[in-house]
Parts: structure tokens; sequence; C-alpha cells
């Protein structure tokens, strides 16, 4: 059963796949950058793409195309707070969103008020460590 919030999933214009060069060593990166939201109380207990019971007090996600299990750093734009959330889940199916946090990654975010926030999400490419 996959969980997730509502609507179909859309619109490739908010991606950004990029290299970067963090710390003095260069690292493969693989960034989006565009619009998240949260999801919880309708999907507690409820199963997730992975297997996993979703708990909306962990810092979980859902993502369309990142690994299950890959972790992944989040940050909101709009006053740099970051978590750390692990890809257990698909979603989101809203239009024009990237990633769907657990209700407490979105309190970490400082984003459960207003439901969206402009993100980026940053994670090793495949076959890597996340940082």
């Amino acid at each position: 059963m996959i969980s997730g919030c509502s609507s179909e999933y859309g619109n490739e214009k908010n991606k950004l796949t990029q290299q970067e060069k963090r710390g003095g060593t260069d690292r493969s990166v693989r960034t989006e950058i565009g619009e998240a939201s949260w999801y919880g109380p309708g999907f507690q207990g409820k199963e997730t793409a992975n297997g996993d019971i979703f708990d909306q007090t962990k810092m979980t996600a859902a993502h369309p195309s990142l690994p299950m299990g890959t972790k992944a750093q989040v940050t909101n734009l709009d006053n740099d707070k970051t978590v750390e959330v692990r890809i257990n889940d698909r979603g989101p199916y809203a239009k024009d969103r990237v990633i769907d946090v657990s209700k407490a990654a979105a309190k970490k975010l400082d984003m459960h008020k207003d439901g969206t926030a402009h993100v980026r999400i940053e994670t090793k490419r495949t076959g890597e460590a996340t940082p």
C-alpha cells in the first residue's frame, strides 16, 4: 500500500540536480529544489511503500524516486532550518511538490503551520553514503 498526499505528482521544472563542492572535498551530491509539504495524522499507523508502519513522530519522508532507505538532508530555504530524513514512502502526489516530510520533520523545519515550504533536498548519488 502506498501512502502520501493526495492528488497527482508532477511538474519536473521544480527539480534541480547539480554537482557541489562541500567541505573542501568533491562529493557527488544530488540536489533538488522545490516545494515540500508534510503528512501525518491521516496516515499514522498505516503501511508505507517500503513496508514500515508510518509514525508521524519519526524523521521520515515520501519521495517519488529516491531509493527506499536513502537519508536526505532537507533545508527550508526560507529559514535555513535543516533536518535529516529517511525515505520510506512514495509521494508526494500533490502537483508541484518534490517531497512529503513527516509531521516531526515539518516541525523541525518550522513549516508545519504553513503546510508547505521551499526546500533543498541533498543526497549522495546512488551507491554512496549520504552526508
